[in-house]
């Protein structure tokens, strides 16, 4: 008889029905060969500071769910017994038992291997996802949704599945404000492109999530930022009751910061409707509660350090026909760091119809061109729109 060794008891694998729950796990639900899935097993022990080890040999008997001499194997020790159930979220004794192939086993394993993903988590995970998150911030200023749109989408549904099936109180919070912040940005980019029912629903998912969360700065930053929505549907007024709604939830609690960010976007609500003392005073409201340091760690998700706000209040002046939208927006213009793509394309949209309204069509024709240039380079169709009405006699 062939001696025992490795490459005999692999030689058959290929075609061969799983003898074991734990033999399926590895090679139809993982896709790993046994030799990976060791490597796999080492790593997660060390990372997780666990004592169980699994050599290749041990693993190939596990998975035989035999001895050599022909009976079954009992209990693995407790160590690598625990090892295993950790990585697969299954009992040890449930393992080393033949599979079951009907539909109804078939999706309790893949419960229990989500619930076993989401297990996983913990701050270090955490800490990655907003490392990724503030990336596509970035890459989403500066490039557009045409660049970052799709990568958010498979971050929100990645962080939506763990986030469903994590049974972790504190680690489903994060899950939660991580969600709510993905949503928020895809429903920003959503927008951008003018798919306006698949923003209306990322933004929905972004308050369900900050509310779960308890994270109320979250909730008021997502319904000033839906209404915005509302205004690109004509519903102005619903939008300008949204955004002080939004005011009055966070008008005790929240840093200086938000409610800066939170009255600035009131008063463009109020612009578009016309309220021009309104929308003025608002953005008055927003100057003096702008701290020293307008940055904050804690909200990388608003700028209103430097042309920001000014620029924010020319927009509000341009849609009102103030004489003075061009000199603020002009103003803003020069000092707008150039890695704001997307607001450089607005702010330019803004300055054309600023110098329309005073004659300066020659100018204002520069600007839109411009506009027009960087509209197309980040896929704004937004922005395009709003060009394309300007041009309207």
């Amino acid at each position: 008889m062939e001696p025992w060794n490795a490459a005999s008891a692999r030689r058959d694998d290929a075609g061969r029905p799983a003898r074991t729950l734990l033999e399926q796990l590895i090679r139809a639900e993982r896709g790993e060969t046994f030799e990976a899935f060791v490597a796999y097993a080492e790593e997660f022990a060390r990372r997780n500071r666990l004592p169980g080890t699994l050599s290749l040999r041990h693993l190939l008997r596990l998975v035989s769910g035999r001895k050599t001499d022909g009976t079954p194997l009992g209990t693995p020790r407790p160590a690598t017994a625990n090892l295993l159930e950790r990585i697969f979220g299954v009992p040890a004794t449930e393992l080393l038992k033949p599979p079951r192939n009907d539909a109804e086993d078939h999706a309790t394993v893949e419960i229990r291997q989500r619930l076993s993903a989401a297990r996983h988590v913990d701050l270090d995970v955490i800490e990655l996802f907003r490392g990724q998150l503030n990336a596509l911030r970035r890459l989403d200023r500066q490039m557009g949704a045409i660049v970052a749109y799709g990568e958010v989408r498979e971050k929100v549904e990645q962080v939506r599945h763990l986030h469903s099936y994590s049974v972790s109180p504190g680690v489903r919070a994060e899950l939660a404000r991580l969600l709510s912040e993905l949503g928020a940005l895809a429903g920003w980019e959503a927008l951008d492109r003018y798919e306006i029912g698949s923003a209306w629903e990322h933004h929905e998912m972004a308050k369900q999530a900050a509310r779960e969360a308890g994270a109320h700065g979250l909730l008021a930053h997502t319904i000033a930022q839906q209404a915005f929505v509302l205004c690109e549907l004509g519903e102005v007024g619903p939008a300008v009751a949204q955004l002080a709604q939004a005011r009055t939830l966070v008008k005790r609690t929240a840093p200086g910061l938000l409610r800066a960010w939170l009255a600035a976007a009131h008063g463009e609500g109020l612009a578009a409707a016309g309220h021009r003392d309104e929308a003025l005073r608002a953005f008055d409201a927003a100057g003096s509660l702008l701290p020293a340091d307008p940055v904050d760690p804690a909200l990388p998700f608003l700028f209103l350090k430097g042309a920001h706000l000014d620029r924010w209040r020319g927009h509000a002046l341009a849609r009102l026909g103030d004489v003075d939208a061009v000199d603020v927006l002009r103003g803003a213009l020069g000092r707008l760091d150039s890695t704001f793509t997307r607001a450089e394309t607005s702010l330019r949209v803004d300055l054309a119809v600023a110098l329309a309204a005073k004659g300066e069509h020659d100018r204002a024709r520069v600007q839109a061109e411009q506009a027009q240039r960087l509209a197309t380079e980040i896929g704004s169709v937004r922005q395009r729109n709003r060009i394309l009405t300007l041009a309207r006699p």
